[in-house]
């Protein structure tokens, strides 16, 4: 029996549609070499993970890891990866945007040359191309591209790619520091390493998604902003408080326009005014952590939602006895002014809230 050569790991969500075809393709490509498959589905709601089981009992080359309750691309891709013992790892995605063709020459740069530690399958190189996108796409692109030079160690021209090889070896150096976070692993390792990954650059024509819709929704974009705050900031603040705390701010001018609404506006006595908008204020901060803040543990299902938000909310509302009760007795005691007791009870009361809501809203890992 021949040794393993090469693991090709793709995450999915909601991609029946195309798996049948992308094995095709796979088997197509990569004849005559000893390779697996290693598919991270999320639960997909559309059967991908039962499809591709019914595929692996007929093709021991392909794998399963159906994923119960977790979210996000990166955190996938690094599942898949340390489930492989092939000495090459390749991660590409499932929509048949990426050719399994241009695997081999990723497969053959790395082997030309021993020093290097991955390949990468550009689209902004001579021979590449993004194909027919609209030149709104490419542009938005381009800029997310830019700022990702921003934190990288390595000049390259395709820092978004989703499509590249690594060294087996490298990855797993690399691995117990990754942050998981994202929808572009490739950034991430690109970012952790503490001695810049040595890597080629092989042309990749990009294609035009057939089946199933893309997940390049708004969510997405902001988990590529909060993924560059993490590698720049993220050891002096904590990525998760951070957005945990930026939602409470925001969740004060929620506060605010709805206490204008019923007590400025409607005329509702203030204290009626004060009740609704804490609630509604709560309520916002609650669905948005979970979409956010929480979203590889977001909470699904009328239950959950109805136990998390009055879990938050009773955390939430002793967080604000703590705010005030800090506030004033630093005031009144004359250890700080009113705006610096104010501020210490705000921080006081955002540690509290976010350590008890993680633990008991949404600390089900």
């Amino acid at each position: 029996m021949k040794p393993l050569e090469l693991a090709v790991v793709i995450p999915t969500f909601n991609e029946s549609g195309n798996i049948g075809e992308l094995v095709r393709r796979l088997d197509a490509a990569l004849k005559g070499r000893e390779w697996e498959a290693v598919f991270v589905d999320d639960a997909s709601p559309d059967g991908t993970a039962q499809m591709l089981r019914e595929i692996a009992v007929k093709d021991r080359r392909i794998r399963v890891i159906e994923r119960i309750d977790r979210r996000g691309l990166s955190s996938a891709c690094i599942e898949g990866m340390m489930a492989t013992g092939a000495p090459l790892i390749a991660v590409m995605d499932a929509d048949l945007q990426h050719d399994p063709a241009v695997l081999i020459r990723l497969e053959n740069a790395l082997k030309a040359d021993p020093e290097l530690d991955l390949a990468i399958a550009s689209r902004f190189v001579e021979g590449g191309g993004t194909g027919d996108w609209e030149s709104e796409r490419v542009a938005k692109s381009e800029t997310a591209s830019r700022i990702a030079q921003l934190v990288l160690k390595a000049e390259l021209t395709d820092p978004l790619s989703g499509f590249f090889m690594i060294r087996a070896k490298r990855f797993r150096e690399l691995a117990p520091r990754l942050s998981g976070i994202g929808f572009k692993i490739l950034l991430d390792l690109l970012t952790t390493a503490r001695r810049p990954l040595r890597f080629a650059e092989v042309p990749l024509q990009f294609h035009r998604r057939e089946v199933g819709e893309s997940k390049l929704d708004h969510v997405v974009a902001m988990e590529f902003l909060v993924a560059l705050y993490d590698r720049m900031f993220g050891r002096i603040i904590p990525t998760r408080f951070a957005m945990f705390a930026l939602i409470g701010v925001i969740g004060v001018a929620v506060h605010l326009s709805l206490l204008w609404l019923f007590f400025g506006l409607l005329g509702a006595e203030f204290v009626v005014g004060q009740i609704t908008a804490t609630m509604g204020a709560m309520t916002f901060n609650f669905f948005l952590n979970n979409a956010l803040t929480y979203r590889d543990r977001r909470l699904h299902g009328t239950r959950a939602l109805l136990r998390g938000w009055l879990s938050f909310c009773a955390v939430c509302s002793i967080g604000a006895v703590a705010n005030i009760g800090i506030a004033a007795f630093l005031f009144e005691e004359r250890y700080a002014y009113a705006t610096a007791s104010a501020l210490a009870g705000v921080l006081v009361a955002a540690v509290w809230n976010y350590a008890l809501s993680s633990r008991f809203t949404w600390g089900r890992y």
